[in-house]
């Protein structure tokens, strides 16, 4: 159809076609809003919608973690049969971290509310897996979660141990005495937490297909070692490395004091601060690899030794730091300080604050790499607007 036959079929469809007729008003309006749109569609054509039309492009920007997603990450078969694959994960979970079979029923009555014990790669707000778990709040990354392969064991160490600053089912004191869905609820914390016991019956019922024996002993403290959390000793090593090895040991030499001289903070950062700036200076220049690009929030996250920070965007981690620790436009922080800045674009931008003026930072030099450079030349060479600096806390890193 072209363009001719548009306007025709207008004129009929506003009944201003007719022999003898003439055009009325509202025909020749709406004959000259057709033209405009033509004449726009030929000067200004539409894009179609895609991912790419909403990521941001700016200097630094990047999620903290790898997120990826896959078409499907269901186990084979039917539901029931994929129900039961689960339902063996959690409890090969469960026995591995030395926890009794009540802690199997929990899991798995849980698991039923939350995913009806599937793997999903969605639900409400960011939540995802068997549990229904957030990447947003340290649960793990999304791939970590809802991994085909590893996710469901992923998920439900985290249910039973406990991951990223969140409470697990052997963190809640006497919850083997709990009423089942009492102890779901105090890990998940949902908003109906009557849900839970109603799904006691059927999990048993699968346990038992399943060959799960709910009713075998364990430790109620379980065997933390068995977690990847910051509290265990097992030694992770970070996905967003980009090329370079950095194992750290959660929790090791973490803490640590940070003061601009009228405050004191006490930090639980993997990485001390004088490790921190240590590893910074290490990864820069002739050591820096070539994964950095836009991903300055990973790199800021990964300089104290955390895997992920569990914020989108560099400028929105600067929001989730507490207020009184927010350094508005104050241009001189202490070295290990983490510096914003606002580049024109959704992202923003962060950088470690090396001290003497210093700051190791992606892409500034060389699109990729991370360098140590002055401080000033983000709004020198990016035109940035300077936000302030907060001290290198990461409320909701993992």
């Amino acid at each position: 159809m072209d363009q001719r036959d548009v306007m025709r079929g207008a004129l009929k469809a506003t009944g201003a076609v007719k022999k003898g007729a003439q055009l009325k008003f509202g025909a020749i309006a709406m004959v000259v809003f057709l033209i405009g749109l033509i004449v726009l569609g030929m000067f200004f054509p539409a894009g179609k919608a895609g991912a790419s039309a909403c990521e941001d492009t700016g200097p630094g920007t990047s999620d903290a973690s790898a997120v990826t997603d896959t078409s499907t990450v269901q186990a084979s078969g039917t539901l029931h049969q994929q129900q039961i694959t689960y339902a063996k994960a959690i409890d090969a979970a469960a026995k591995k971290a030395g926890l009794p079979g009540r802690a199997t029923l929990i899991a798995l009555m849980t698991a039923m509310q939350e995913s009806t014990l599937q793997n999903l790669t969605h639900g409400d707000a960011d939540s995802v897996g068997l549990f229904q778990q957030r990447p947003s709040m340290g649960w793990g990354t999304k791939a970590q979660i809802t991994d085909p392969k590893t996710g469901p064991t992923f998920a439900a160490t985290s249910f039973f141990l406990g991951r990223g600053g969140n409470s697990g089912l052997v963190d809640i004191k006497g919850w083997e005495k709990l009423p089942l869905g009492d102890a779901a609820q105090k890990v998940q914390k949902s908003a109906h937490p009557e849900l839970y016991a109603g799904h006691e019956s059927a999990m048993r019922k699968l346990a038992q297909e399943a060959g799960i024996n709910v009713e075998r002993g364990g430790s109620t403290t379980g065997n933390t070692s068995s977690s990847g959390d910051a509290g265990s000793s097992e030694t992770v090593t970070s996905e967003n490395s980009c090329g370079v090895a950095q194992p750290t040991t959660p929790g090791g030499s973490a803490g640590g004091k940070f003061t601009d001289g009228k405050q004191t903070w006490k930090l639980n950062n993997p990485r001390s601060v004088a490790e921190a700036i240590a590893w910074a200076k290490a990864h820069s220049g002739a050591g820096s690899s070539s994964g950095w690009y836009q991903r300055c929030l990973a790199f800021t996250a990964n300089v104290y030794g955390w895997s992920f920070s569990g914020v989108n965007y560099a400028i929105d981690h600067y929001k989730v730091v507490p207020a009184s620790m927010r350094h508005d436009g104050d241009r001189h922080p202490p070295a290990g300080a983490l510096m914003y800045w606002d580049t024109g674009h959704r992202a923003g931008h962060i950088a470690v604050y090396l001290g003497g003026g210093k700051v190791a930072s992606n892409d500034i030099l060389r699109p990729g790499y991370i360098d140590v450079v002055d401080a000033g030349l983000f709004e020198t060479k990016w035109n940035a607007k300077y936000i302030g600096w907060t001290p290198p806390v990461f409320p909701r890193a993992g």
